[in-house]
């Protein structure tokens, strides 16, 4: 399992039990948003090959707030 944890600098990730942060500027050129406009199903995506996405996917602007 992944675990996201989002604040206004960028993204905490742990995955398979490694810890370590993608930073906004980063999220932004990866995915060409900004980064309030960025989803957390485009985060997940860029941490795991396949990801098993549930729910509908929330803007990191929204979740930041």
């Amino acid at each position: 399992m992944t675990a996201l944890s989002f604040d206004d600098g960028g993204v905490d990730v742990v995955y398979e039990g490694t810890e370590f942060r993608l930073e906004k500027g980063l999220i932004e050129d990866a995915v060409g948003k900004t980064y309030p406009d960025v989803t957390d199903h485009e985060v997940l995506k860029m941490v795991e090959k396949e990801p098993a996405l549930s729910g509908e996917p929330r803007r990191i602007g929204d979740i930041v707030d």
